[in-house]
């Protein structure tokens, strides 16, 4: 289906992005210059490749997950790090 729309598809990727970040499809659609059935498809269907068992995630979408996945471990390590030094810290001045 992707190769007979009209539209590229990194526009569709960044109008469902809009409608993902909390605003209303009619109006995503209309500042686009889409019809609203269009986008809201659009959206529909990354809800189902977003679901567990759904349609199978773009190559950009498992990279895009991939950065995202990579980031929030770096952020744990460093939380499991200061935590780890606090313990140790917190245990040495208990004990004297």
């Amino acid at each position: 289906m992707a190769g007979k729309s009209k539209y590229p598809e990194q526009f569709r990727r960044d109008a469902v992005g809009l409608v993902r970040s909390g605003r209303a499809v009619r109006e995503v659609a209309r500042e686009l210059g889409i019809h609203y059935a269009t986008l809201h498809s659009w959206v529909v269907k990354d809800r189902e490749r977003q679901r567990p068992g759904g349609l199978s995630p773009t190559p950009d979408d498992r990279d895009m997950e991939l950065v995202d996945l990579r980031k929030r471990v770096a952020e744990l390590e460093l939380e499991k790090e200061i935590l780890r030094k606090a313990a140790a810290y917190f245990a040495k001045e208990m004990g004297r």
